[in-house]
């Protein structure tokens, strides 16, 4: 039975907006399943985010248990390669994406207006002409209150910035020459600093956070690299 990714759109060069999904799409690919995408089930988001999965009747939601349930149902073991060690620092890596730079992310997609008119803004043109200026303040008021129940949202762009800046110098340094995190072949973590490493080099925002991945050219790479071998169709637009 054929799995349902219920997800958001490709924008910009993504295969999908959020990279939750994104990190999804390739822990799928990974694991050899076939999957359908359904872009109409946000409103039944179990968690009311996305992704979730239907699989044979089974819903999970979130990536990282989309992953532990692939682990399970499937066999599929993402780090058969990997020493407990290398485990560890993956699993620190995909933490850091996730509850770090994300909202680095965030914050410069969203509450940079040049940025937002360039990128977000774009999700609104389903909404009536009318409604949309208020839609698009109201969604961009509750982010701002997340970002800053968070912490993201308490500190200065340049601040930011500068967060956001030491996440890219330690995924390159970690990367270094290699082809993927670990070595010559891509674990579980790689599907999770794609999705983020991609996230951050897309021309949706410019900010000084792009800046930094553009300047490491084994990043760049790392994203190609990465996109070929699983979205092609997006590597070679």
């Amino acid at each position: 039975m054929t799995i349902t990714l219920y997800c958001f759109r490709p924008v910009a060069g993504l295969p999908d907006a959020s990279p939750f999904v994104t990190k999804a799409m390739v822990l799928l690919k990974m694991a050899g399943l076939d999957y359908v995408e359904d872009r109409s089930g946000f409103s039944k988001a179990p968690k009311g985010k996305q992704p979730y999965v239907h699989d044979d009747g089974e819903v999970v939601a979130d990536s990282t248990f989309i992953r532990f349930h692939i682990e399970k149902k499937y066999g599929k073991d993402f780090d058969a390669q990997l020493s407990a060690e290398q485990k560890a620092v993956g699993w620190c890596v995909d933490k850091m994406c996730e509850e770090h730079l994300y909202w680095v992310i965030v914050h410069t997609r969203w509450m940079d207006d040049a940025n937002f008119k360039r990128g977000p803004a774009r999700f609104f043109e389903s909404v009536p002409a009318v409604a949309r200026p208020l839609a698009k303040w109201f969604i961009r008021r509750r982010i701002a209150n997340s970002l800053w129940a968070q912490g993201m949202g308490r500190h200065s762009p340049v601040e930011v910035d500068a967060l956001g800046m030491r996440d890219i110098e330690a995924l390159a340094t970690l990367i270094g020459d290699k082809p993927y995190l670990f070595g010559d072949a891509p674990c579980g973590a790689d599907a999770t600093v794609f999705a983020f490493v991609a996230s951050v080099l897309s021309p949706m925002s410019e900010s000084a956070i792009r800046n930094a991945a553009l300047a490491n050219a084994n990043l760049v790479a790392y994203r190609d690299r990465m996109m070929q071998a699983y979205f092609p169709e997006n590597a070679a637009a």
